[in-house]
């Protein structure tokens, strides 16, 4: 169950955290991999370590909001069967302390950038006569989080993309899902809080981690084998749908 064996997955952002967790597993289980990269050392990085296990990998330095780049990427892959939508950016604060340069640069990334892979693989994945696409999303998009301005909003728009994706492509054998992850324990995660918390990084940790009902922090690794299921033939009867992983925050938080 849930091979991908034969099948060609892309993975935008599977340099580190939540994508190279995806693109280590996807490659385990078979599928030929290509990362997607803006920081192609980090993608090297993962590719060699995919390679060391025998799976088969292959690196497209890209910024996914340079729309010419993306679609040249996607004409040299050919054929595929899965699309991730991993890659994106986040951004701390609140409507008026978000300036337009940020909410430019977050909204090319995290929405423009989801468009542009979807909009370059739909040709691609015809020729394969269907597949899978997932868009990550976030708990952000349906729940106030606080200064998290401009990263809702883009969240917000990559839900509503699922729902039209998933729409107009149904009878061609294409299904789009989105993921809604609550705090994962990423790079990014320690990264935030050693700038923004220096000599409390523990005390924030556990703060956050407790903000779960569940107690704690999901894993990238988590994340990686809920997608391999929307990715799977075991999920071909889903489309359209967004899939929370969030300890319990949507429903269980009072």
């Amino acid at each position: 169950m849930f091979s991908l064996i034969n099948k060609v997955a892309v993975i935008t952002g599977g340099g580190s955290g939540i994508g190279k967790a995806i693109a280590l597993l996807f490659a385990k289980q078979q599928a030929t991999v290509h990362i997607i990269e803006l920081n192609e050392e980090a993608g090297n990085a993962v590719a060699d370590e995919i390679k060391k296990s025998g799976g088969t990998v292959f690196i497209h330095a890209c910024n996914v909001a340079d729309q010419k780049n993306v679609i040249a990427v996607f004409e040299k892959i050919g054929s595929v069967n899965v699309l991730v939508n991993n890659a994106g950016i986040a951004h701390v604060g609140k409507a008026d302390t978000t300036f337009e340069e940020d909410f430019d640069r977050v909204m090319q990334v995290n929405v423009k950038g989801v468009y542009n892979c979807i909009h370059a693989v739909i040709p691609q994945l015809r020729k394969a006569g269907g597949g899978s696409i997932i868009n990550m999303a976030s708990i952000a998009a349906f729940v106030g989080i606080p200064d998290r301005f401009v990263y809702s909003v883009a969240k917000g728009a990559i839900a509503a993309m699922t729902l039209s994706v998933a729409k107009d492509y149904i009878n061609e054998n294409i299904r789009c899902n989105s993921i809604s992850p609550a705090r994962i324990h990423t790079p990014f995660v320690d990264g935030f809080l050693a700038k923004n918390y220096p000599g409390k990084e523990k005390e924030m940790f556990e703060k956050l981690s407790r903000t779960q009902p569940i107690g704690r922090m999901g894993t990238p690794e988590e994340v990686a084998h809920l997608t391999l299921y929307l990715c799977s033939d075991e999920a071909s009867f889903i489309t359209g749908c967004d899939y929370p992983i969030d300890g319990g925050f949507l429903k269980l938080n009072n």
